[in-house]
């Protein structure tokens, strides 16, 4: 468990460091490139640190049991998640795309009406999913950092991308809503724009099957059931 802690500190805390206070300078030492790689790597190894300490933990009973009504709700959710992460690669002004610039200008349509910040959402939703069926000690220090990481993430994003974009950013942040469908709840847009395309529903989708599909020794979504 003290492994699981100390690897999720450095996941969650690398993530904060290199993605703001010491970007510029790194970059501006490294080259993007270089940096980018290196930024790669750090994310990669102390994932992997924590998939390691997490499957070392000694098993122990779950604080509640997960039934079928609680594993359906998770598999709804976890479906929004995947339409959430397969919408969240196209035309999103978040991401280091050069198209950036051009897309923050945008109508804000699809999962970018549900929320800005539709990648950090399907990660939040994925770890409060597995928290409620899998209530460990080990699993809340695991999830519990990637909801902080992406929750908080999210937050310094913004703060970030107003600095790049300055009103750009700050329009954009004014026409979407960070909590999911927030702008519709406030009467401020239409549900009809929340609708993501038929491609972004296909693909999230499939994400979701497959994901579902290859989880890990535990049967999960609609499998669970077949």
């Amino acid at each position: 468990m003290a492994s699981l802690i100390a690897a999720s500190a450095v996941f969650v805390g690398s993530h904060f460091l290199l993605s703001h206070p010491a970007r510029a300078p790194l970059v501006s030492r490294m080259g993007r490139a270089t940096f980018m790689a290196f930024y790669s790597l750090v994310a990669l190894m102390s994932f992997l640190w924590m998939i390691y300490a997490f499957q070392a933990v000694p098993a122990r009973p779950p604080l509640w049991m997960a039934g079928d009504l609680l594993w359906g709700l998770a598999t709804a959710v976890m479906l929004f998640a995947s339409i959430l992460l397969a919408g969240s690669f196209s035309d999103n002004p978040a991401l280091p795309d050069p198209r950036a610039r051009a897309n923050v200008t945008k109508p804000a349509q699809g999962v970018f009406a549900i929320t800005r910040h539709p990648m950090m959402w399907s990660f939040i939703l994925w770890g409060v999913v597995h928290i409620l069926v899998m209530p460990t000690a080990a699993n809340f220090v695991f999830a519990g950092a990637i909801i902080f990481l992406a929750f908080f993430g999210s937050f310094a994003q913004d703060r970030k991308k107003v600095k790049q974009m300055g009103t750009s950013w700050q329009g954009w942040r004014g026409r979407t809503a960070f909590f999911p469908f927030g702008m519709q709840i406030a009467g401020k847009a239409g549900w009809d724009d929340a609708m993501p395309a038929p491609g972004v529903l296909l693909g999230g989708t499939l994400i979701w099957l497959g994901a579902t599909w290859v989880h890990g020794g535990m049967s999960a979504g609609i499998w669970r059931w077949l």
